[in-house]
C-alpha cells in the first residue's frame, strides 16, 4: 500500500493564485509537485481550505476552524502515515485578536486532536508542522488589508519560533517554510506563495520527508 500523506492547510495548500484569483494547476501546486518528487509509493492527499485557522472560529465565514475538521479529515483518509500541518497565516487576522503565542496554542490543540484520532498506520501519529512563509509587510498597502487588518505581517514573523517550541513539545517534526522558500510572496497581496515558491516548498519538503521513511 502507498504511504498516505495528508496536507492540511489553508489557501497556500489549496493553491490560491493571487495573480488570477484562481488556483494553481496540478503542474504548479506544491502538493502535486510533492507527489511527483516522492514518487508512486506515496499518495498525497490535498486538504487545503482558504481562510482555515488552527482552531479559531471566524465570525465572517463558517467552517474554517481546523480543529473542527481535523477528525473527519483524517478518518476519511485512514490509514494516515504522515500529516503535514501548515497553518497560522489566517490566525494573524486582526479580527481574531490573538497573539503569536496564542496562535501557537491553537496549533497545540490541533496537534493533540490529530494525534488522538484513530487513523494512524500502526497506531503511531506522525505529524510534520510547517510554519508558513511570512506575510510581506507591503500587504498593508493592498486591498486585502481591509479584511486582514493591521499587524498581520509582524505576527507572522513571530510564528516560526512559537511553532518550533510547540512542535518539539508535542513530539512533531518541524520545518520553517521561510528556510525552504527563497522566492518572495506574490506582489498582489504579499501573503500567498508565488509559483516559484510552490516549487521550492515542494522540493524542500520532499527532501525532508524521504528521510522520515
Amino acid at each position: 500500500m502507498k504511504k498516505h500523506i495528508v496536507c492540511f492547510g489553508d489557501s497556500n495548500t489549496h493553491g490560491y493564485c493571487a495573480l488570477t484569483g484562481g488556483r494553481f494547476d496540478e503542474t504548479s501546486r506544491w502538493t502535486c509537485l510533492l507527489g511527483q518528487y516522492l514518487g508512486e509509493d506515496y499518495l498525497i492527499l490535498e486538504e487545503g481550505l482558504s481562510g482555515r485557522t488552527t482552531c479559531f472560529d471566524d465570525p465572517v465565514h463558517e467552517g474554517l476552524s481546523g480543529l473542527d475538521f481535523i477528525y473527519p479529515c483524517l478518518m476519511s483518509h485512514e490509514p494516515v502515515d504522515l500529516l503535514i500541518i501548515m497553518l497560522g497565516t489566517n490566525d494573524t487576522k486582526e479580527r481574531f485578536g490573538v497573539s503569536p503565542a496564542c496562535i501557537a496554542l491553537g496549533l497545540k490543540r490541533l496537534i493533540a486532536k490529530a494525534a488522538s484520532t484513530d487513523c494512524w498506520t500502526d497506531g503511531t501519529p506522525k505529524i510534520l508542522v510547517v510554519t508558513p512563509q511570512n506575510i510581506g509587510r507591503a500587504y498593508i498597502d493592498t486591498a486585502c488589508a481591509a479584511t486582514m487588518g493591521k499587524g498581520c505581517a509582524e505576527k507572522s514573523e513571530m510564528l516560526a519560533e512559537e511553532f518550533r517550541i510547540i512542535a518539539e513539545a508535542m513530539g512533531c517534526d518541524y520545518l520553517d517554510a521561510n528556510q525552504l522558500v527563497t522566492a518572495k510572496p506574490n506582489e498582489v497581496d504579499y501573503m500567498h506563495l508565488s509559483e516559484a515558491g510552490h516549487g521550492q516548498l515542494a522540493a524542500g519538503l520532499a527532501n525532508y520527508i524521504l528521510g522520515l521513511f
